[in-house]
């Protein structure tokens, strides 16, 4: 190691080293402003060189361990590192060069899902926050995502979505509803119909067995044929009784009359009357029918 020392202390070796400075170009800096540069290539190196320099600041960022204050200002100085990146962008595009700022990356929270925070913590539009500085506190915050607050629906959006189909009335337009229900609705058709013509069966025997003697031991059937001849015959008798019940009451019932009634020769002469005055209001005059008045008053005539 020593050895090593003594050889780069040499003379010659400083000799060759400052003579290879010499041939160098001088260390060029970059414009302060970026409308200050008329080349496209320069314009792109230095866009490069900006590019390299965010890349080592964000790789260094990711240590938690630098402290919140060396977090924040690397943070800061990455940020500034950008928005130098897109004064460059912009040049290179009025330079003739590629737009660069058409894939430019975005903001992402914890879990690396795309955000929009477009002023987070009021530092300015577009301040982005790298690495470990996602987890300082107060930054932490803005990438949370609130709870979601269930919205009461109200009568008006219940309703709105109410329409022909909730009442069914249009289930039948696809077909598959008909194609379902036509075998079911035949099937049970066809029970109603033998249901119907079993019943209609036992009742003709009932009729046909109310005139004739029915004996009691002659099966099962006979049995059942019996009790719905009874059921029958009970049932027209009490209605046979409710009729004659009605008819009987209808008659003992008397009228009573409270007020005295015109007889059918004063209905007449009352319809005479209406009718004379119908004509006379017809065809004679309002002073014929005021001397009429006063002659019938005079002579004391009432009708």
């Amino acid at each position: 190691m020593a050895r090593n020392e003594e050889k780069a202390q040499s003379m010659l070796n400083r000799f060759i080293t400052l003579k290879a400075e010499e041939k160098k170009k001088p260390k060029e800096r970059r414009p302060y402003l970026a409308s200050e540069c008329r080349d496209l290539a320069e314009a792109d190196r230095w866009r490069q060189q900006i590019m390299r320099e965010i890349g080592r600041k964000v790789a260094e960022i990711q240590n938690e361990g630098l402290g919140e204050h060396r977090l924040r200002d690397l943070n800061d100085e990455i940020n500034k590192l950008i928005r130098e990146k897109s004064h460059w962008e912009r040049r290179i595009v009025e330079l003739g060069g590629p737009n660069y700022a058409k894939h430019s990356a975005k903001m992402t929270d914890l879990e690396g899902n795309i955000i929009d925070v477009p002023n987070p913590s009021g530092r300015g539009p577009g301040y982005r926050y790298f690495g470990a500085a996602k987890k300082l506190p107060g930054v932490r915050e803005l990438f949370e995502k609130p709870p979601e607050l269930r919205k009461r629906r109200t009568r008006y959006d219940i309703y709105k979505r109410i329409d022909a189909s909730y009442y069914g009335y249009r289930d039948e337009e696809d077909g598959i509803l008909e194609k379902v229900e036509g075998p079911a609705e035949e099937e049970m058709r066809m029970r109603a119909v033998e249901e119907w013509k079993r019943m209609e069966a036992i009742r003709k025997e009932a009729r046909k067995g109310a005139k004739e003697v029915v004996s009691v031991g002659v099966g099962v059937g006979a049995e059942v044929l019996f009790e719905e001849e009874e059921d029958v015959v009970e049932e027209e008798r009490r209605e046979e009784r409710e009729r004659e019940d009605i008819e009987r009451k209808e008659k003992e019932r008397e009228f009573v009359v409270h007020v005295p009634l015109p007889d059918d020769k004063e209905i007449e002469r009352m319809v005479l009357e209406k009718k004379k005055m119908e004509l006379l209001s017809k065809y004679a005059s309002d002073s014929l029918m005021e001397e009429q008045t006063e002659a019938k008053v005079m002579l004391n005539i009432q009708h």
